[in-house]
């Protein structure tokens, strides 16, 4: 059949649409009032530590927890201007994720480049921490 895109060809035009941050970045724009939401699963997040005040919000669930329309959003989810920044491992997934969300029009939608583990490889506050 053809058709068929790669995933490496999807996430390439996914990243094509969002302005993506690095941790530093993301880390400054969370401390002047942007939502982090952590969609990495249980598991992850008890082997490596969390980012504190990060909003989980597990993968399968992130859109209808987070569009502002739906009747299962979270109260963070006020609107859609609201800027999340999404978080997953290494920054694969949460940019397909971002770009979902702005699919939703949250057109303020991002993502960490290197994800959770270049956050706390770039020494940004994290419950490793203060294990």
């Amino acid at each position: 059949m053809t058709g068929h895109r790669s995933i490496d060809a999807v996430l390439a035009e996914a990243r094509g649409r969002i302005d993506r941050l690095e941790p530093a970045e993301a880390a400054a724009r969370v401390a002047a009032g942007a939502l982090l939401v952590d969609t990495r699963p249980v598991a992850q997040r008890e082997a490596d530590g969390e980012v504190p005040g990060a909003l989980v919000v597990e993968r399968n669930v992130l859109e209808w927890r987070l569009d502002p329309a739906s009747d299962a959003r979270l109260p963070e989810a006020t609107g859609h201007d609201v800027e999340v920044i999404v978080l997953c491992n290494e920054g694969y997934a949460s940019s397909l994720a971002a770009d979902s969300l702005r699919t939703l029009g949250l057109h303020r939608a991002t993502d960490v480049v290197g994800g959770y583990q270049a956050w706390a490889a770039a020494g940004l506050p994290t419950t490793r921490d203060s294990a």
